[in-house]
This record gives C-alpha cells, sequence and structure tokens, in this order.
C-alpha cells in the first residue's frame, strides 16, 4: 500500500524540494560535475542500505530526480515502509552522470531523515500497541509534512499539523483564561459563533483538573474530543516509571473521550504506558527533531563501496 503524504492546506511539496536543489547548486551549478564528468556520459547508480532500518523516503526521492531530470529512469526493489539491511542494494537510476549527481545529495538527505525517523517510529509504534504513537510539532523548519509523512510511512499517527487543524487547549492557555472550565467554555463559544467544527483536545495536569473537565462536559453540549494526560507517568529511580496515576486518570474518564499520555515517553517506557488503556501516546519530541538518520548512499561503483563498507562496519 502506498502511503501518501498528510494533507495540507499551503505546503508546497516541489517548491520545498526546489529549496534544496538551489540551495546546493547555488548560481554555478555543480563544478565539480562540470570539471570531471564528459556533459554527454550516462551511468547507472545504486542505493545502499549501510544499516538496518526502515526504508523512507522512496517517493520523495524520485520525485527529487524527476524534478532534475524526468529522463532518469529510477527502479525501486523495496518500497516505503519496509525493512532494509546493512548491504542491500534496493534500488538504481539510470541516466546523465550531471543530472544524478546533482539530485544525489538532496534525495539522500531526504531519504536518511525520513528513514530515520520512521525506524523511530516503527520501534516505538510496535512497543506501545495497543495505543497509537502520535508524534509533535516538533519537526525541523520547512519539513513538517516531510517529517509527518514518515512518522506515517512508520506505523504511527499524526498529531495535528499545525495551529490551524484542531484545538488543543495547553496550560499556558489554561493559565491565561483561568481554569479548564473557562478555557472549554470560551471554545465552545469561538467555534459555535463561527460555526466551526473541528477536534478538541485539552491538557490535563492533575485529577482535579480531569474531573472539572467531566462536570463540565456533564452539563454542556461540548466540541471536546481529548483529554491529554500530562506528566501522569512517574519516573523512578531504578529508570522504570510508575503509571499508576495514568490508569486511575483513564478509569476516571471511561471512554468518554479519547486519552492521549504525554510525558516520560522513551523506548523503554512506552510499553508500559500503551498497557495504561490510553489511545494515544504523544512520543518525546526526538521522534522528529533530532532523529538519527538511517545511513544510506548512493554509489556508481557499488563492489568498491561494499568493499569499503566491510572495512569500517558499514556494510
Amino acid at each position: 500500500m502506498v502511503i501518501k503524504p498528510p494533507s495540507h492546506p499551503t505546503y508546497d511539496l516541489t517548491a520545498v524540494i526546489k529549496l534544496a536543489l538551489c540551495e546546493d547548486v547555488g548560481d554555478q551549478g555543480d563544478v565539480t560535475c562540470m570539471a570531471t564528468i564528459p556533459d554527454d556520459m550516462e551511468v547507472e547508480a545504486h542505493f545502499l542500505a549501510k544499516e538496518n532500518g526502515i526504508i523512507s523516503g522512496i517517493a520523495l526521492a524520485e520525485t527529487v530526480f524527476n524534478e532534475v531530470d524526468p529522463s532518469l529512469k529510477v527502479e525501486w526493489s523495496q518500497k516505503d515502509g519496509d525493512n532494509v539491511h546493512k548491504g542491500l542494494k534496493f534500488g538504481k537510476v539510470h541516466g546523465g552522470a550531471h543530472n544524478i549527481v546533482k539530485a544525489e545529495r538532496v534525495a539522500l538527505n531526504f531519504m536518511q531523515r525520513m528513514s530515520g525517523i520512521a525506524t523511530q517510529t516503527k520501534a516505538m509504534a510496535d512497543a506501545a500497541h495497543p495505543a497509537l504513537i502520535l508524534e509533535t510539532r516538533k519537526t525541523a523548519p520547512g519539513l513538517r509534512l516531510v517529517d509527518k509523512w514518515a512518522v506515517l510511512i512508520g506505523g504511527g499517527r499524526n498529531h495535528r499539523m499545525g495551529l490551524y487543524d484542531m484545538v488543543l487547549i495547553k496550560d499556558n492557555h489554561i493559565s491565561i483564561a483561568g481554569g479548564v472550565t473557562n478555557a472549554l467554555k470560551s471554545v465552545d463559544s469561538y467555534l459555535e459563533k463561527r460555526n466551526l467544527q473541528m477536534e478538541v483536545e485539552i491538557e490535563t495536569r492533575t485529577m482535579e483538573e480531569i474531573k472539572d473537565v467531566l462536570k463540565y462536559a456533564s452539563k454542556t453540549k461540548t466540541s471536546l474530543t481529548r483529554i491529554m494526560l500530562d506528566n501522569m507517568v512517574i519516573p523512578l529511580d531504578n529508570s522504570d516509571v510508575d503509571v499508576s496515576m495514568l490508569k486511575e486518570a483513564v478509569e476516571l474518564i471511561n471512554g468518554k473521550f479519547e486519552t492521549e499520555a504525554s510525558g516520560n515517553v522513551t523506548l523503554d517506557t512506552v510499553h508500559k504506558i500503551g498497557q495504561s488503556g490510553v489511545t494515544y501516546i504523544s512520543s518525546y519530541g526526538a521522534l522528529t527533531h533530532s532523529v538519527k538518520a538511517l545511513d544510506i548512499s548512493l554509489k556508481i561503483d557499488t563492489e568498491l563501496a561494499l568493499e569499503v563498507g566491510r572495512r569500517t562496519k558499514r556494510a
């Protein structure tokens, strides 16, 4: 199944690709290529995985090559979301050498970052089951759609795309509004006056706040759909976590709203959190903002590349 990028009303993925290519070639073009490779030379280059992981960004890389030169022929033996192992040749591109090398780094930059995100997401999503993993808005500036696309490919779910597509009432909003009840009243009034329909989530930090939210919702027609349970996972000295408060909160809500656990979420703790009964777990921001890229290369002489890779334990 092809996993398409999430939708966004203003994001222009083609413009992002063009910007990435322009910042690489500048106003002079690839001077090394022009100095060393004949203009009419054609080559075949292979994509090589240099570590194990989930491949992501294949569809985007193909778009990069097409943007540089539509005559380039790109073929893949794997698809987005597949497992790759160190030393695997999983795709190839054939055509003009100049244009392949021009597109190479941009395509790889997208693929390596997306594959790193997808690999980490897959590990988190598997461990969190039956809860669902969400990312946050802590994405690289200008790459939000790309980062969130990689999360989908890795088996996660997307949280709100931005500030426009979901109401998320957080601690600062609550403090300024004068409490969770006032904040919810204001949101419901705002949406009703403007005839807007969208998901509404509110952050809660105490059992008292949860009770106030439930009391308001029991007496008032509300657009509320989800309650965030923030920092109700308590870290222990032995690197374990105590989820008793989280479980109590989930039981109190009793299925009236979706629930989302946030805070102290790591690969080591996410399984225990996932067993608490929460609907979603919003992952620590490192899933997108500081993820380790998956090592991938594009090589014309793959045998030499593999020989060097074996020597350095990267193939």
